[in-house]
C-alpha cells in the first residue's frame, strides 16, 4: 500500500480542497445552527458548500459536463471529516484567544 499523505493531510485532494476553498473560512459564519463540536455533521455541510461554490461558476456549455465529472470524482475523494475537525480546532482555539 502506498501512502497518500499530502503536507499532513489524509491526500492531495483534502489539502487542496481546504487550501483553496476554506482558507480564513469561519464556520460560524456559515452555519450558526450546525453543531461545531460535530465533525461528520459540519464535514457534510463543508462538502455541499465546496460543491456549490465549484459548480455554480459559469463554464462553456460544451464543456461543462467533463469539467463537472472531474471535478466530482476529485471532490469524492476529500476527507471531509478531516478538515471539518481541522476547522473545529481552529475555531476553537481562536475563541480561546479572544
Amino acid at each position: 500500500m502506498t501512502d497518500k499523505t499530502y503536507n499532513g493531510w489524509t491526500n492531495y485532494e483534502t489539502w487542496r480542497v481546504n487550501l483553496e476553498v476554506f482558507d480564513g473560512f469561519d464556520p460560524t459564519e456559515y452555519y450558526s445552527a450546525c453543531d461545531l463540536t460535530d465533525a461528520y455533521e459540519l464535514g457534510q455541510s463543508l462538502k455541499q458548500y465546496a460543491e456549490e461554490v465549484i459548480f455554480e461558476c459559469g463554464h462553456d456549455e460544451r464543456h461543462s459536463n467533463l469539467m463537472q465529472d472531474y471535478a466530482r470524482a476529485f471532490l469524492e475523494n476529500v476527507n471531509w471529516f478531516e478538515i471539518a475537525k481541522n476547522l473545529i480546532t481552529e475555531y476553537s482555539e481562536n475563541e480561546v484567544t479572544e
